[in-house]
């Protein structure tokens, strides 16, 4: 199973590919964050985060895509700016005929490290030795991006595999 995870942001957000089946080790395909300068007009700064998506989806064809739920924070700004992100993280994906599946940050948190508030040095440090890297992924955007991916494949992805054995079938 090849699993493109997005960690949504407006400024950086974070975007990993692995490879793998439940119960087994993943493997890196791709990670990067895609940014954008916050001055520049928000229709622009969505436009170039979709285009770099849709890009990153025609190039690695992953099988589905993990998007981090937006959670409640107090800076409403920085939520908006988070769920408009995942939105277009989620368009992409569904113009590319792909199933999407959400997760917490404690979901993703508890299934690489075991823990649900492990913080951003524990995540990076796990994603790290799950995907036996050499040097840690950098920023924490990407090592989250990556985390949600290996969540998204350890669950098994079976709502996946159902939606995508649908569209064979047609």
């Amino acid at each position: 199973m090849r699993v493109l995870g997005v960690d949504p942001g407006l400024t950086r957000c974070g975007v990993g590919v692995v490879e793998g089946l439940p119960g087994r080790a993943c493997r890196l395909v791709h990670y990067e964050v895609v940014t954008s300068d916050p001055d520049t007009d928000l229709a622009y700064r969505l436009l170039n985060l979709d285009e770099r998506l849709t890009a990153l989806l025609a190039e690695h064809r992953p099988e589905s895509v993990a998007v981090e739920r937006v959670f409640s924070q107090h800076n409403v700004r920085t939520v908006m700016g988070t769920a408009q992100a995942g939105a277009v993280a989620i368009l992409a994906a569904a113009r590319a005929g792909l199933p999407v599946q959400m997760y917490t940050p404690s979901e993703v948190k508890a299934a690489v490290s075991g823990n649900g508030q492990a913080d951003k040095a524990q995540v990076t440090a796990m994603v790290t030795r799950l995907l036996r890297l050499e040097v840690a992924p950098r920023p924490a955007d990407a090592a989250d991006a990556l985390a949600l991916a290996i969540c998204h494949v350890w669950r098994g992805g079976t709502r996946d595999r159902i939606a995508a054995a649908v569209r064979r079938a047609r």
